[in-house]
């Protein structure tokens, strides 16, 4: 197990209910885990416990072996990284300012990029194919874009860990499925490990390894998307009738359905 938690329960100052509950969760190095369930299910919230952000109550959140509160930030930078949907979109930077942040953890406090620290942010701005736009201000570009700028700082860490907190919420279907693939494309190369948030069950059943379906802050079923992805399980979770397509060599994808005239909501 790269990261993971262990019988974690935690619960946010203020509220009555826990964000999560005796929750268990093995991430294997190398594979791909998405995290999938309705709003408040605790999907980010187990990111922000993988990051050292957030403490459990209860339980052990770990990363290659430690408690992840216990990493130094800059430390913990150099084997995980994490991709977002925001925060920089209204910084006057370019491209390649952005993606050069992914630097910086093995830097000094005022130390400037050496050349090496250039050749890898070059790579990683090819791979996400941005090298022509790499000096435009980040401002002007498309979501799709901007989100690739984002991917590419992030890989510009050269990490072992790349947790994805629903970068694609707000990418159209093309855009969406070109992220995901070049995240698919790099980490197979790389032998990189993701665990993704996502409201997005199809697409990301197509790339994921493992789901973990998540509701109510507890782990109602995990493994192969295609153990995954059945009415029962999804209905229960999202509490609405759900069908579920086998589409072949393209895997199950799930459907929501509609409730017949008389059926009020459960």
């Amino acid at each position: 197990m790269i990261c993971g938690l262990e019988a974690v329960a935690f619960r946010y100052p203020g509220r009555s209910a826990n964000a999560l509950t005796d929750v268990d969760l093995a991430v294997a190095e190398g594979t791909h885990v998405a995290l999938v369930g309705p709003n408040g299910a605790g999907k980010s919230t187990i990111l922000r416990l993988l990051t050292g952000v957030l403490t459990p109550d209860v339980g052990k959140a770990t990363v290659l072996g430690h408690a992840a509160a216990d990493w130094k930030r800059r430390d913990l930078a150099r084997h995980v990284a994490v991709v977002s949907q925001g925060g920089e979109a209204e910084v006057p930077i370019t491209v390649r300012e952005l993606v050069s942040m992914g630097r910086h953890p093995y830097l000094g406090a005022w130390s400037p990029l050496t050349r090496g620290d250039h050749a890898t942010v070059d790579a990683c701005i090819e791979s996400v194919d941005l090298t022509e736009l790499s000096a435009c201000d980040i401002r002007e570009l498309s979501g799709g874009e901007l989100q690739r700028a984002r991917l590419a700082r992030a890989l510009a860490q050269e990490p072992r860990i790349l947790l994805l907190d629903e970068p694609t919420a707000h990418l159209d279907l093309g855009h969406e499925a070109s992220f995901m693939e070049l995240v698919s494309q790099y980490t197979v190369k790389k032998g990189v490990t993701v665990v993704a948030v996502t409201h997005h069950l199809n697409v990301s059943a197509r790339f994921a390894d493992r789901m973990v379906l998540l509701a109510s802050g507890s782990v109602l079923n995990e493994g192969p998307p295609g153990e995954v992805l059945t009415p029962e399980l999804l209905e229960a979770a999202f509490h609405w009738p759900v069908e579920v397509v086998d589409l072949g060599v393209l895997g199950r994808h799930a459907i929501a359905g509609t409730r017949d005239s008389g059926d009020g909501p459960s």
